[in-house]
């Protein structure tokens, strides 16, 4: 592990055994290249984060990519997360064009030009899956901020990853059915970390909802210029806290207007008493109503 500029990079024990196998097959210059064209694809990512303020603690290199530990990322806009994501298969293109125009250009080998620019496609490309923790999968975020309140969108994103990912195990085993066909273990071993790291995602979800009630606490109410979209929800007294703070969407503030008893009309409440209602350390699931005093 290094320190560098603030961030610490590591290699994940995943990439750890790839380089291994390679050492051991005699494929040195291409696991060196693996390994630039990984780091360079990470750097994409970092470079646009840190302009946009991100605070990243920690990269860690995997043979596809790499995976960013992010302080408050709870508090992310959607369109802030799906620039970042599209930064690294950017670096993709870019440098597999380079690699393509060099072997042309006679620079480099031919065939190894078309080598180098194969492996940025297939990094880009499969980085592009919409499976959790790829750029894919961040960029599926994004999208389902949009058409779903937050919790329901880490539902979804989780669902999805895990469904890809058991897809990709089975993949792994099909050619096994086939004439001379053989088990494709780099997609068994990519297939097995995948699905285990979303089934944690999966698990982790109430913390991670909790993180961005958190975030929201510390946000003030909308400014006069409207940069925060605020979206009324509509609700009864007799819902619970919890179950209103679930339908909090990732980029807008919310005014609550509880509907309550004919004789005290519609009341309407800032979304500053629901969280603080989560977060405060009582019952979460008492009703809405309670707040109301």
């Amino acid at each position: 592990m290094i320190k560098w500029r603030g961030i610490r990079w590591s290699i994940h024990p995943l990439f750890v055994v790839v380089m291994l196998a390679s050492a051991m097959t005699g494929y040195f210059a291409e696991l060196l290249t693996l390994f630039m064209i990984v780091l360079v694809h990470e750097l994409g990512h970092v470079i646009v984060a840190r302009g946009l303020g991100w605070r990243i603690r920690e990269v860690k290199l995997l043979p596809f990519g790499g995976v960013a530990e992010v302080e408050d990322s709870g508090g992310i806009s959607a369109k802030e997360e799906a620039l970042v994501a599209i930064a690294g298969p950017l670096q993709n293109v870019w440098m597999g064009l380079l690699a393509w125009a060099f072997g042309e250009l006679g620079i480099w080998d031919r065939d190894w030009g078309q080598y180098v620019a194969g492996a940025n496609a297939m990094i880009a490309l499969f980085n592009l899956l919409p499976i959790h923790p790829l750029d894919g999968g961040k960029l599926l975020q994004a999208l389902l901020s949009y058409l779903f309140n937050y919790y329901r969108m880490l539902i979804i994103t989780a669902r999805i990853s895990i469904a890809l990912s058991i897809a990709m195990l089975v993949s792994a085993f099909l050619p096994l059915l086939m004439e001379g066909g053989g088990l494709q273990l780099n997609l068994l071993i990519v297939g097995s970390f995948l699905l285990a790291s979303n089934w944690t995602y999966h698990r982790h979800i109430p913390f991670l909802f909790y993180r961005f009630l958190t975030h929201r606490e510390q946000l003030p109410a909308p400014d006069p210029d409207m940069t925060r979209k605020v979206k009324p929800l509509v609700v009864s007294g007799k819902q619970s806290v919890l179950s209103v703070a679930r339908l909090f969407s990732r980029d807008c503030y919310h005014l609550i207007y509880i509907v309550a008893p004919a004789a005290s009309g519609l009341q309407v409440i800032p979304e500053g008493l629901i969280v603080e209602g989560c977060l405060s350390g009582r019952n979460p699931h008492r009703a809405v109503n309670e707040l109301l005093g």
